[in-house]
Parts: structure tokens; C-alpha cells; sequence
């Protein structure tokens, strides 16, 4: 058993397990890493992404995950976004306003069931103008079909797996897409921290081992113009390096 001790009065954090005890003080990287895993666990328990929307939409991300996004979007500046796994929408019209405050791209979304009262509210966004919209399953042949026409040749492009998370269908979208992603782009694959929350309300049984992290694991294996690589935040004063994030080992990157 592992037992966390956060004291604010000597401002050390407390890892025990088993008869051995490790402290960190407050104002350490091993302290953040260690409080931020337990956050990012006491989050998933209580549903915490479920309380935020994007101009109007909810969204269901992780900030700290959208965040890092933004940084890699403005710097890649791409012609197409591709999601798969709509919900609410909120996702679509967060890239769809920082490809319309950049004045370039446009966003496809991908879902097997669009509700009517979401598509309903996507359509009638103010930025729907940049939003193409799919139903169906994002691994059919005629859906993959249908976006390779809409993307065309030569389009900078950046995809972000968010549907069905088991790790059969995500490594199906990801030999499916990859082909699509611009060198130095990405394919991320949302979600990879299902594989550490077995146990966890909310969680299966299954998913230490059928999660998108494993179908990323998986695809790298015969696939050698992919890494995984996190994207390198473009400024940081701190002295914190690792992510705070949902998607993790969820980053690849096409390398050529």
C-alpha cells in the first residue's frame, strides 16, 4: 500500500510504501509530479473535466491537455484539424478558434452518433464556418474515404483520436489517419491514462492493458516514421518538466 502525506505546515510531501518513506519538499519537481498524479487521479474519480465549456460548448478536456494543444496548433499553423469523437462539440470549436483567430485552417470532426441537439448547436455556432462534420464510425472504410477527399494533397495536417478509447479501435484510427499527418505534425491519442486507473470509479477491468497508450505502443512497432514525443513547451521559467496530462504517451510525432 502507498500512502501520500501532503503537510503544509513543514512543506514536505510524504511517499510511504511499505517500510520505506521518501520526503520532498514542497517547492521540488518530485513533489509536483508526485501531488499532480494523485490530481490527476482525485479529478477522473469526480469528474472534473465535465465542468468546463469552450464559447459555449463543453468541452470534457483536460485544460492543462488543450493548453499544450493551442502551443502545438500556432506553431504548426495547420490547414486541417481532424477529431474523432464529437460529445458536445466543445473540442471542434475550441481548434475552430484558434484556426479562425489565426485566419487559416478548418476543422473535420468525426462521430458515429452525432446527437441531434449537439449537431444542433454546432450548426448554429458562430463558428461553424470552419467545422465539416462526419457521422458515422471514424474506422469504416467509407468514412476514412470520405475525409482523405476532404483533406486532398498537400494539406498540413494534425489528428486527435478522442472516440472509442478501446485499444483495438484506436490503433485501427491510427493506421488509418497516420498516412494523412504532415511531417512534424502529430497523431495524438487521447485518454492514455486509462491504463493507470484500473481500480478507479469509472474505470474497467481491462484497461491496464486495453487503453489508447498500448494501441500507441503498438503502432510504433511498425511504424518507423513515428516517435512518441511530447510536444517541448515553447517557454518555461519553472523547474517542472513532465506533463500534467490525460493523453499520456499519446504524442506522436511523424517524423518524415
Amino acid at each position: 500500500m502507498t500512502v501520500l502525506r501532503i503537510d503544509f505546515d513543514s512543506e514536505f510531501v510524504t511517499v510511504e510504501e511499505g517500510d520505506n518513506e521518501s520526503r520532498f519538499p514542497f517547492a521540488t519537481p518530485e513533489a509536483f509530479a508526485i501531488v499532480s498524479k494523485a490530481w490527476l487521479r482525485l479529478g477522473w474519480d469526480t469528474k472534473y473535466v465535465y465542468s468546463f465549456t469552450w464559447m459555449g460548448r463543453p468541452i470534457i478536456q483536460l485544460p492543462e491537455d488543450m493548453i499544450r494543444m493551442q502551443e502545438v496548433v500556432y506553431r504548426l499553423r495547420p490547414d486541417v484539424i481532424l477529431e474523432t469523437g464529437i460529445a458536445h462539440g466543445g473540442s471542434l470549436v475550441f481548434y475552430a478558434s484558434l484556426l479562425k483567430a489565426m485566419g487559416h485552417g478548418r476543422v473535420i470532426g468525426i462521430d458515429i452518433d452525432i446527437r441531434e441537439q449537439n449537431r444542433k448547436a454546432i450548426e448554429n455556432h458562430e463558428l461553424f464556418d470552419r467545422i465539416q462534420l462526419i457521422e458515422g464510425s471514424s474506422i469504416s472504410p467509407e468514412v476514412v474515404d470520405q475525409v482523405r477527399e476532404m483533406v486532398g494533397l498537400g494539406q498540413r495536417v494534425l489528428v486527435s483520436l478522442d472516440s472509442n478509447h478501446s485499444k483495438a479501435h484506436v490503433l485501427a484510427e491510427l493506421e488509418a489517419y497516420a498516412p494523412l499527418v504532415s511531417p512534424g505534425s502529430y497523431i495524438v491519442a487521447a485518454d492514455g491514462i486509462m491504463g493507470d486507473l484500473v481500480g478507479a470509479p469509472r474505470s474497467g477491468p481491462s484497461w491496464d492493458f486495453d487503453n489508447p497508450r498500448e494501441a500507441a505502443v503498438e503502432f510504433l512497432r511498425t511504424h518507423d516514421d513515428f516517435v512518441m514525443q511530447p510536444p517541448t513547451p515553447p517557454f518555461n521559467e519553472g523547474v517542472t518538466s513532465g506533463e500534467v496530462t490525460y493523453w499520456p504517451g499519446g504524442w506522436l510525432r511523424r517524423v518524415r
